[in-house]
């Protein structure tokens, strides 16, 4: 089934600046897919038009077959796709963590008791149970993303938008919400939508999408657009780590063959090595 699907689809803002122009692409259900590109590419502002948070483009898109450009789907739709922004500071609404994550599903009009399993089950899937009756300005920037994520689990959406949600957070940090929103997309069987500068975080993805200047001027897996070495210079991307040491070993003339991980690198090497 096709979660997300634009057509045709450009967007400018009051001032007249065009952001997107003309983009043509489709997201299918389970997937989790990336968006590159460096700032002002048109990622966040595609994101927001997913969600209904931007409106008036042209074109069409369609969220799990529902008209986005229709003012009457748009409560219909921001049920269906939650977005985590790049700082949680700016998503919280309450003071205590457990009625912060209670919020969205309050506005819904969802009754009591299944608020309370939601709640329930959003502090469990992103492991912050017992930070429940905390303060939330308290927490620490990880724990604070986590519960920024529970907040938009507990509306049960289909769509998970992470726009930069990672981008605060230290490497082990970054771990650690990608794991767990890898193991909700599997369990779950969410569609998520990562908006990344770490390149790192796309290579267990389904597809990647490369925006430059409004455009998607690459996509598919992320062995396939990394090897489009001239897309990524194009976007003012860099490759992955591993990709890059692969090529400077490969001018000393150690040929560690095209790797995305630094596992993969580690294991041509083991095996490159014992050969001699």
């Amino acid at each position: 089934m096709t979660a997300v699907e634009f057509k045709n689809v450009s967007f400018s803002y009051q001032n007249g600046k065009q952001i997107l122009k003309n983009l043509n692409f489709s997201i299918e259900e389970g997937q989790e897919v990336a968006f590159i590109g460096r700032n002002g590419s048109g990622k966040s502002t595609t994101a927001k038009l997913i969600n209904c948070l931007l409106s008036a483009f042209s074109g069409e898109i369609l969220v799990y077959g529902v008209d986005a450009s229709d003012k009457k789907n748009v409560f219909e739709i921001r049920k269906t796709a939650g977005m985590v922004f790049q700082n949680p500071d700016n998503q919280s609404v309450a003071t205590i963590v457990e009625d912060d994550v209670a919020f969205g599903p309050e506005n819904l009009g969802v009754e009591r008791e299944e608020i309370a399993k939601r709640i329930d089950f959003a502090l469990k899937v992103t492991e912050m149970e017992e930070f429940r009756n905390k303060t939330f300005s308290r927490l620490s920037g990880g724990q604070k993303q986590r519960i920024a994520i529970a907040s938009v689990l507990a509306i049960k959406p289909k769509i998970l938008i992470m726009d930069e949600a990672t981008s605060m957070l230290d490497p082990k940090g970054r771990n650690e919400i990608t794991d767990i929103v890898e193991k909700l997309r599997k369990e779950e069987n969410l569609t998520v939508i990562l908006i990344t500068h770490y390149m790192e975080e796309t290579i267990n993805c389904d597809k990647v999408f490369v925006f430059n200047d409004g455009e998607i001027i690459k996509s598919g897996t992320p062995r396939e657009v990394f090897a489009d070495e001239e897309a990524i210079k194009k976007a003012g991307l860099t490759l992955p780590r591993a990709t890059i040491i692969a090529k400077k070993l490969k001018e000393k003339g150690i040929d560690a063959g095209e790797v995305l991980t630094e596992k993969e690198l580690e294991g041509n090497l083991c095996r490159l090595f014992a050969k001699t």
